[in-house]
């Protein structure tokens, strides 16, 4: 192996370590980098003038228009969260379904997949569901393992339903990666994937995942009743038209929001960055009418304020990272190797699924996404040809899975630090495991049928 490419190897062998030992993503991948570049210079394999592009790159990652969006998708799920919508979501549903055998279950389900939509960061929806779901589930005698399980697989339904923002980013990486494969084939006209697409591709593999969960939680209400009891009915409670009134009050404004924000986008009439900006004025007019913007506008800004810079210092860092790696020859080296493996496609897309996987273990899918897309994805889909909505929708669902895989999964911690005492982490680990195999039977149909995630997006935007 040439000494460049043996360096890139080394590269990223040191960036696991230093991610191992605890130290920061960004500046583990910014300082490994300008070592590694500091090292090529000195040995002859890299000039130090190749990293004279950084800063054009860093100007371009700023003034992205796509990445825009991250930040007001950021507020209005932020807002949405302090504003205590979902409380009332969640409370209203409980009632409404409760007092079937299951019910409470279904209506976490439901409500989760509502938050995902209106939230789109994993985190923030297993907290809220965490604090929220647990103790109630937990007092109406529902076992712990379904619990614990229901929660964390809904909540990290946030990573792939629209709006999420690993599907704006991965949008972002893939619409380069796929022009870079079309001018490496001759096509000096490339065509273009969106955001627009990622959002219309997840819809059903998205809706699909929920209707499995349900399928799932009706079946442990019906074979194993004992873990998932009706909730006896309150007579201090409202009923009937009076709880269906409260219902549709709690419902209809942030349904609302969801259809216009993702409707103005798949309907072609506003970009994803322009829906964003609609999306959190709608979640300040929300918070208004409820009478807690005074109290949480204040909050919602500084949440929104830290997770924003956290994804671009991470962007900034992997954009170091993959310039340095390029220049000691590394995407030629991966190129080489992918269409190599044997199996072809299938094998390289196995291969890189995998990866991808057991990076979710130690690193968040935002470092992944700016890390190893831009590495692999020009070679699948310049090699192989590679339908670039179908491997983004393939890759978000992976991450998703790996995100609630034990022993590692980060929504398996992030539950663990708000469940009441009585639930523990072997809890939460074999409650999970249901949810992950539905994730898997998920992933192999989506493997064979990638209609499932090109068949809109394509009728919709026509084809790539």
């Amino acid at each position: 192996m040439p000494l460049a490419e043996t360096l890139a190897v080394l590269m990223v062998v040191a960036v696991c370590i230093f991610l191992f030992a605890g130290y920061p993503v960004a500046l583990t991948l910014g300082g490994v980098s300008l070592a590694f570049a500091a090292i090529g210079h000195f040995t002859g394999v890299m000039s130090f003038s190749f990293l004279g592009a950084l800063p054009q790159r860093v100007y371009g990652v700023m003034t992205n228009e796509v990445l825009l969006a991250i930040p007001l998708f950021i507020f209005m799920g932020v807002m949405l969260e302090r504003s205590r919508i979902a409380e009332d979501l969640l409370e209203t549903m409980g009632r409404l379904f409760g007092s079937l055998r299951g019910g409470l279950g279904i209506s976490v389900a439901i409500v989760g997949t509502l938050l995902a939509a209106a939230k789109g960061v994993v985190g923030a929806t297993t907290v809220t569901m965490g604090l929220i779901v647990l103790p109630t589930m937990l007092r109406h005698g529902y076992d712990k393992k379904l619990a614990a399980g229901t929660v964390a697989a809904t909540a990290t339904l946030a990573q792939i339903f629209p709006p999420a923002t690993v599907l704006v980013l991965l949008g972002d990486q893939l619409s380069t990666a796929y022009q870079a494969a079309q001018l490496a084939q001759g096509n000096f006209a490339p065509s273009a994937v969106t955001v627009s697409d990622l959002f219309a591709g997840a819809l059903v593999p998205g809706f699909a995942l929920v209707a499995m969960y349900l399928l799932y939680l009706i079946f442990m209400a019906v074979v194993f009743p004992h873990t998932s009891p009706a909730i006896p009915p309150d007579p201090k409670a409202p009923k009937g038209l009076v709880l269906a009134g409260r219902l549709i009050g709690v419902l209809v404004a942030p349904i609302l929001l969801i259809l216009a924000v993702l409707g103005s986008i798949l309907g072609g009439v506003a970009t994803p960055t322009e829906a964003a900006s609609v999306g959190a004025v709608g979640a300040i007019l929300l918070a208004a009418l409820k009478r807690t913007l005074g109290r949480a506008l204040p909050e919602v800004v500084q949440r929104t304020a830290q997770v924003t810079c956290m994804i671009f210092v991470i962007l900034i860092g992997a954009t170091m990272f993959s310039l340095v790696f390029r220049g000691l020859g590394g995407d030629d080296m991966i190129s080489r190797a992918l269409g190599n493996l044997p199996g072809g496609a299938a094998g390289a897309i196995l291969i890189v699924m995998l990866a991808m996987f057991l990076l979710g273990f130690v690193m968040d899918a935002f470092e992944i996404i700016f890390v190893v897309v831009p590495i692999v994805a020009v070679p699948l889909m310049t090699l192989h040809k590679i339908d670039p909505i179908w491997l983004g929708i393939m890759m978000a669902m992976n991450l998703q899975t790996s995100y609630m895989h034990p022993p590692l999964g980060p929504t398996l911690f992030f539950l663990r630090g708000v469940a009441p005492p009585e639930i523990t982490t072997r809890h939460i680990y074999l409650g999970i495991i249901p949810f992950v195999a539905i994730q898997l039977f998920a992933l192999v149909v989506l493997w064979f049928v990638p209609g499932l995630a090109t068949a809109l997006p394509h009728a919709l935007y026509g084809g790539k």
